[in-house]
């Protein structure tokens, strides 16, 4: 069994189901990916999608569809995905274990990609 790139928040499983609701009947949910820039060296990604790609994998919860770009993948790892609203901004967030810093303005990160072998190891330990 493979690993489950990313996980979504209940917060961000409704703002994307309402992003894709208000979006018109060719929207099927969002596509998260990476990209260099910012400070900190990458920013995340979020892109409505019309027409999956079937080489992305796809998560889903409380039908929200969700597709992960496959070059973001050893990057987004153990990653969950959420939404906030504060006084001065709303925006989804990323709970990344394989970022190391992010800039000050929290708009750019920086990320390391997954340990694969430390993921095999710890999900040996937690089925033991």
């Amino acid at each position: 069994m493979g690993f489950q790139v990313m996980t979504l928040s209940d917060a961000a499983a409704a703002r994307v189901k309402a992003i894709v609701e208000n979006s018109g009947p060719d929207a099927k949910g969002v596509r998260v990916g990476i990209k260099k820039g910012g400070c900190a060296g990458m920013e995340y990604t979020i892109d409505l999608v019309t027409e999956p790609n079937p080489k992305d994998d796809h998560i889903q919860r409380d039908g929200a569809s969700v597709w992960i770009d496959p070059a973001a993948v050893l990057y987004l790892l153990g990653t969950e995905m959420g939404f906030e609203t504060t006084t001065l901004r709303s925006g989804f967030t990323f709970h990344n274990p394989n970022q190391t810093s992010a800039c000050g303005c929290g708009e750019s990160v920086e990320l390391k990609a997954a340990d694969l072998a430390e993921l095999a190891r710890q999900r040996e330990t937690a089925s033991a």
